[in-house]
């Protein structure tokens, strides 16, 4: 962290606020300085006094402090850092800041500040995992909010899964790299390739042959990759998703038109291939929208699409250093996952089960394995923007080891 850095650390109501308080020690050994808004429920965990006594400053909480609007009102605290972070993010909290709620300092600053926001989200793995936080979660990322964590563990609830804060060590880094902007992450100076959606292969003007994708994962994965630091392309078949910004977006709708564009966007030091690609198309597409005349419809001849995934696999050595397909199954997983690695020629196999009754295609939630010459590796069910970042973290670290990082 470069010394001399002004953090504005919002503490949220939750258990995990006890962390907050070696947070704010890691982040001052490192250089930074840290002006705390401890929240209402934030105080039924850490008291001002705590938190006063490690800042080395005032604490702020009270929004109508006529003293404080004085001095340091709430648009002042806001934009007199070059940094703000949330942790604990509660849900209450991030609902707030995305949908642009302000009745109390907390939720008034992060609406006033003109400057990056970093959430580290701490609740129950249930309420992580909820629709409505996961639609807060994506409001805010679209925003520009920066995310780290949550991490899996048990909980203080004694549930296991998704929902932890991250340690106060992984936040502080996640600072740093805030703060000295995208050069700083692992990815830096690397070009990402992600794939992204489904595929629409036409039949006539109005209907076509799709498989069902919300493109969410690989959007994720993208954000993801850009977050630590990459230069990424994304091609993005048909998806209800606005761009991610800090990359170039291709969008394409057929295969084939996901295959050149693909191809246009390389070389890459990684492809990631997580599109739903449609593995045939009508052999002819009619040019007006085909009638029911009933009679028995004439059999729709298939040809087959060009396999993504295998053809830029296959290349020369000279093709992405690392390549990643992805494998949807309702089945055997890990079993056709292998069989996937072997005939594709990539690198890795994420492979997941779109069988189950919860059901991913759509979701906000992932169980993934992650398949390659060296063995599985099974992750928890986790949200799908930490599934990105782990897997990005692999990424990261297999192309370290190769000596392309």
């Amino acid at each position: 962290m470069q010394g001399g850095k002004r953090i504005l650390l919002v503490i949220g109501g939750g258990i995990a606020a006890y962390k907050s308080l070696e947070l704010i020690r890691e982040i001052r050994k490192r250089g930074g300085t840290v002006r705390c808004i401890l929240t209402k429920a934030g105080e039924q965990f850490v008291t001002p006094l705590s938190v006063s006594s490690l800042s080395g400053d005032k604490v702020y909480g009270d929004l109508f402090s006529l003293t404080d609007e004085a001095e340091m009102g709430h648009i002042e605290l806001s934009r007199a850092a070059d940094l703000v972070v949330v942790a604990p993010a509660t849900a209450d909290l991030m609902a707030k800041a995305a949908n642009g709620l302000a009745n109390d300092l907390a939720s008034t600053a992060l609406l006033a500040t003109d400057k990056p926001v970093l959430f580290a989200p701490a609740m129950n793995v249930r309420m992580w995992l909820h629709p409505a936080v996961q639609r807060n979660v994506d409001a805010l990322r679209r925003d520009g909010a920066l995310f780290v964590g949550p991490d899996e563990g048990e909980m203080a609830c004694g549930e296991f899964g998704p929902g932890r804060m991250a340690e106060p060590a992984r936040i502080a880094d996640a600072v740093d790299r805030a703060l000295s902007g995208p050069a700083a992450g692992p990815l830096a100076g690397k070009r990402i390739l992600v794939t992204s959606g489904p595929t629409h292969e036409p039949i006539d003007p109005v209907r076509y042959i799709a498989n069902r994708s919300s493109g969410k994962q690989g959007h994720a994965i993208a954000r993801a990759a850009a977050a630590a630091g990459a230069d990424v392309t994304l091609v993005s078949g048909p998806v209800a998703l606005p761009d991610p910004p800090g990359m170039r977006v291709i969008r394409v709708e057929t295969a084939r038109d996901m295959l050149g564009a693909v191809e246009s966007a390389l070389p890459a030091d990684a492809a990631v291939f997580c599109a739903a690609v449609a593995d045939w198309r009508a052999a002819e597409q009619g040019a007006q929208k085909i009638k029911k005349t009933g009679a028995a419809p004439s059999p729709l001849a298939l040809a087959e699409n060009p396999d993504i995934l295998a053809t830029i696999a296959r290349r020369e050595r000279g093709r992405p250093a690392l390549v990643v397909g992805f494998a949807a199954e309702t089945e055997s997983v890990i079993e056709h996952a292998k069989v996937k690695l072997a005939k594709k020629g990539c690198d890795w196999i994420v492979a997941n089960d779109v069988g189950a009754e919860d059901g991913v295609m759509g979701g906000d939630s992932n169980t993934v394995h992650l398949v390659g010459p060296a063995g599985v590796e099974s992750w928890p069910t986790m949200d799908k923007a930490r599934v990105a970042e782990r897997l990005v973290e692999r990424i990261a670290a297999a192309l370290a080891e190769d000596g392309r990082a």
